[in-house]
């Protein structure tokens, strides 16, 4: 081969890996993300941290997840063949019922492997985040809050703002009890606890705790995490046409 064509190839291949090694730092920048490629499988690391922005745009001084760059991110993940698993990674408060509980729902109806990893706190919405993959993980220092739905700003008093509010809170128990281990009864006995937080109801789970009430499979950290979507991806490659993976 000419040597001036073999130098242009050799330059070209290595601005074309320059490039990608750009596009990696800037996804784990903007959006919290990044593939991994070994083990001849390749993984999509998905963070959803600080709280999860909806509709209404929080403030700047907030560590957001914003739901219009998640959700394109799962359409892609699901698209993409080259992509065998999903590693969902939460540290959250909470944030926009009807955004996470959206997110939630599309984890839940992927085809491919999925796998959760709670780190230091998997709070209020993020409880159904956590649970909407095929298996679950929490570390043994973090926490998961779980009490009523809230609303900020001005109500209507009027009992159809309550009927509403039991009816979304409603959608939250089954979407948990249907992807976990609780029951719906031991899931809003939770939810309406008094007497553990200050001016409120609910419960704060601590890591083996939410494994104990059946909400979250195993506590583990990010090996744990890891070697179980492993062992759901190779399950897939044996079984390609689907199939509950266990």
């Amino acid at each position: 081969m000419n040597p001036k064509v073999l130098f242009a190839k050799q330059t070209e291949n290595n601005e074309n890996k320059e490039q990608t090694s750009k596009d990696k730092i800037d996804n784990i920048k903007e959006m919290g993300t990044v593939e991994v490629q070994e083990k001849d499988r390749k993984i999509h690391c998905l963070t959803i941290i600080g709280q999860i922005e909806g509709h209404m745009v929080l403030p700047p001084q907030n560590k957001t997840t914003k739901y219009e760059h998640v959700i394109p991110q799962l359409v892609a993940i699901e698209d993409d063949k080259k992509i065998d698993g999903l590693l969902l990674i939460l540290n959250t408060v909470g944030g926009d019922v009807e955004a996470g509980l959206a997110i939630a729902e599309m984890v839940a109806s992927m085809s491919k492997p999925t796998v959760s990893l709670v780190l230091g706190g998997g709070h209020s919405i993020g409880v159904p985040m956590a649970v909407s993959t095929n298996y679950s993980f929490i570390a043994p220092s973090a926490t998961m809050t779980i009490h009523p739905l809230r609303l900020s700003g001005m109500i209507i008093g009027v009992p159809q703002t309550f009927e509403y509010f039991d009816r979304m809170q409603e959608r939250v128990v089954e979407f948990v009890a249907k992807n976990s281990n609780i029951s719906k009864d031991n899931f809003r006995k939770l939810m309406l606890k008094t007497g553990e937080l200050a001016n409120d109801v609910g419960t704060v789970l601590f890591g083996q705790e939410a494994v104990e009430h059946g909400i979250i499979n195993e506590v583990g950290g990010l090996a744990s995490a890891l070697k179980k979507l492993d062992y759901f991806i190779e399950q897939r490659k044996q079984n390609p046409e689907g199939g509950q993976l266990q």
